[in-house]
């Protein structure tokens, strides 16, 4: 990486880079990562791996570079890190298997760990004299605004909910969906784009409090979704090549009723 960067002899697409331009491909092969786990192609995981873990060498460079950091210091914080929030194993101090069992994981240790971490970085922040990064801050300014926007809403609302701020049972979470349902069919009959876009957010939204309830990852659920819509309409192309049709000479009729095929077939599968 550090030759491709190089000024001089190095590649002029990668020289071009930032830290934003760059940051778009690190989601991505993120989600390639994910896929391939999904599909449990290991050859495919490995070559992922790969891509992935280069997107952390590109922005270290990049740092390195403007004198920020390198690929050692990165590796050298988050082996820190996990040292630091792994004690039972490391032999650091001593806890419970109790405390350390994923309840007391989530609810005490973990967490006190982590304060505690944010207070040294701030105390090192304030040495270096970069401004804090909590200063005047909500309590939900912590989920990061640019991830997926359902696993912000599933963050957002499992922070609200650490003070209280949840519903009590997955029925409650329920009528909150058909309330919402409601709503948008409001919007639908009497109000623009602008406020039907919001009201289909709010159940979105909703959906993923849903999710979170029945301890359903909703990326997952979404992702197996998508999986399955594309395996059902391979499942019609297929079909239609067959007897010597296209996509585009098929009519809505057929392509239903190869659908209906493609679920009934995977059922009894």
């Amino acid at each position: 990486m550090s030759r491709l960067r190089d000024p001089v002899n190095g590649c002029p697409w990668d020289i071009e880079q930032s830290f934003a331009s760059i940051a778009p491909y690190t989601v991505e092969e993120a989600y390639e990562v994910a896929d391939a786990i999904e599909r449990g192609d290991m050859d495919d995981l490995r070559l992922e791996l790969g891509d992935l873990l280069l997107q952390s060498v590109y922005h270290a460079q990049m740092a390195s570079e403007a004198g920020h950091f390198d690929f050692g210091d990165v590796v050298e914080g988050i082996t820190a890190k996990m040292i630091r929030r792994h004690p039972h194993v490391f032999g650091t101090e001593d806890v419970t298997a109790e405390e350390y069992s994923a309840k007391g994981m989530e609810e005490g240790t973990w967490e006190r760990i982590k304060a505690e971490e944010k207070s040294e970085a701030e105390a090192r922040r304030a040495k270096l004299g970069l401004p804090s990064k909590h200063e005047a801050k909500s309590y939900l300014d912590d989920v990061p605004f640019g991830l997926p926007a359902l696993t912000a809403a599933l963050k957002l609302q499992k922070r609200a909910s650490k003070v209280g701020f949840d519903w009590n049972d997955v029925g409650a979470v329920l009528a909150k969906v058909r309330e919402e349902t409601e709503e948008f069919e409001q919007a639908l009959e009497s109000q623009g784009a602008l406020e039907q876009e919001e009201e289909i957010g709010d159940l979105l939204f909703v959906l993923v409090n849903l999710c979170r309830h029945l301890k359903i990852d909703p990326e997952n659920a979404l992702r197996r979704c998508n999986a399955k819509f594309k395996r059902r309409f391979a499942y019609i192309e297929s079909a239609l090549k067959s007897s010597g049709q296209t996509l585009q000479d098929a009519t809505l009729e057929q392509m239903d009723r190869l659908w209906d095929e493609a679920k009934s077939k995977a059922k009894t599968a």
